[in-house]
């Protein structure tokens, strides 16, 4: 059987400082003659040529040598740290840009879920970027219209179909790209990082989409730090590294690869960390408020290298105020993630009654959290801010931090990690009238001891 998707030799080098574009026929002569102007303009010894060594140094290649073949109905992962090229290849695929090298050859109508919207025009109405998306697909309107009430029924915006889609919420916006990549029958379907955004309701939901649509033997490619939803989703895995595949095999073992490298590399987070150009900083539009910068503190109020189970545990977040606002409460977020990118537990400002209606140009607030939970290992933290009810910015794995054992219940003695993932709190009860165990328990009964 041929290949879905069969790479060969693919790789994407970049200038630094320069952007990508594909221009008219007009742009296409007038560069055409600039760049003769340029070029008598050196003759005449006012310009001078980029060395080999100078045009080595402004460029980077986000992908080099990638050679992999996709059979039909396989469902792959795509894994690997910041700027390793997976976004770069998707698009690729997509044919969003093109390669420097190599080519990618593809069998099938490809739908592709790479940011929030994309594809869509924001002038147009929720209903019009519908069968916008699929007449690109190459779909007629008859199938179109088949499909068109389920895929408003998933992403539950039927009560905004008629409204231009620049005026959604960046959820609204999410739940009806995701339905229209995946309820128009793509046989391959590329989804690159979208399910971050979502609560967790939608993820669940796109999964379950995801694993229907792998189902019926299309193809899914799909990108994550989520390593829990690659792992039951995917069958096997790729890891890239640099812009090179540093392993294709089972989903099992690339992810365990991945998450090895990943504690080699493992760096204490130390100081002040700015978030201003944070990789994590998901949404690039700026709300009114600002994240700029977090630190993790001890309870002395020192920059901590790590947080010790049972000890108070701060993360001190800085903000500013991009827009004026008026009588608007502030509401801070802090969730604490696995390696495997798993929520392990959330702290809000809003949740405990905890109001702040800061209006000048910049502050600081402080989670604290007096006795931390959680059993030894490395943990990332996501920091997110809401004006009201609307999220205004958040950035993920904003920092890093190892947790140490510590004695947590003040008795010496600390529980294997094999127990779970959080230390809890507890007592026991003596009840020495209950003559056999697991009887039925009287309250009344029940010993001063508790």
């Amino acid at each position: 059987m041929d290949p879905a998707i069969r790479v060969s030799g693919l790789g994407k080098c970049y200038r630094i400082g320069e952007r990508e574009s594909y221009g008219t026929l007009r742009d296409t002569i007038s560069n055409a003659s600039r760049s003769a102007f340029r070029a008598l303009a050196s003759f005449g010894g006012r310009s001078r040529p980029q060395s080999h060594q100078e045009r080595q140094n402004n460029t980077v290649w986000a992908l080099k040598h990638v050679s992999l073949d996709v059979q039909p109905g396989e469902v792959i992962g795509i894994i690997g740290p910041n700027g390793a090229g997976k976004s770069t290849l998707l698009k690729i695929l997509s044919r969003i840009t093109e390669p420097t090298e190599g080519r990618a050859k593809i069998r099938g109508r490809v739908g592709s879920l790479l940011e929030v919207g994309t594809g869509f025009h924001p002038e147009l109405t929720g209903r019009d970027n519908i069968y916008l998306n699929g007449a690109i697909l190459g779909m007629k309107r008859t199938e179109i219209k088949r499909k068109f009430d389920e895929i408003v029924a998933f992403a539950e915006v039927a009560k905004f179909i008629d409204t231009p889609v620049k005026r959604y919420s960046s959820g609204m916006y999410m739940r009806l790209a995701f339905a229209v990549a995946a309820h128009l029958e793509p046989e391959i379907l590329l989804v690159d990082e979208v399910l971050a955004v979502g609560d967790t309701a939608f993820q669940k939901k796109c999964l379950g989409k995801m694993d229907e649509v792998s189902r019926r033997g299309h193809t899914v490619l799909f990108v994550s730090h989520n390593m829990v939803a690659v792992s039951s989703l995917c069958q096997r895995g790729i890891l890239l590294s640099k812009g090179r595949i540093e392993l294709n095999d089972s989903v099992d073992k690339t992810v365990a690869r991945y998450l090895s490298t990943m504690r080699e590399h493992q760096v204490p987070t130390l100081g002040r960390i700015s978030l201003v150009d944070h990789p994590g900083r998901r949404d690039k539009h700026e709300g009114l408020i600002r994240l700029t910068h977090c630190c993790l503190l001890d309870s002395n109020q020192q920059f901590a290298t790590f947080f010790r189970s049972g000890r108070e545990a701060r993360v001190l977040i800085g903000y500013e105020i991009t827009h004026p606002i008026e009588g608007a409460q502030l509401i801070f977020v802090v969730g604490f993630n696995d390696i495997m990118q798993r929520r392990m537990f959330s702290c809000s400002s809003e949740i405990v009654g905890c109001e702040f209606k800061n209006t000048s140009a910049a502050g600081e607030v402080e989670c604290v959290i007096p006795k931390l939970p959680l059993i030894s290992g490395i943990y990332t933290i996501n920091i997110g801010c809401k004006v009201g009810p609307a999220w205004s910015d958040g950035v993920y794995s904003a920092a890093e931090v190892e947790v140490v054992s510590g004695d947590f219940y003040g008795t010496g003695r600390l529980p294997p990690d094999t127990w779970g993932a959080f230390l809890v709190d507890h007592y026991w009860v003596d009840r020495p009238d209950q003559q056999q165990l697991g009887g039925p328990w009287n309250p009344a009964s029940r010993s001063s001891a508790g």
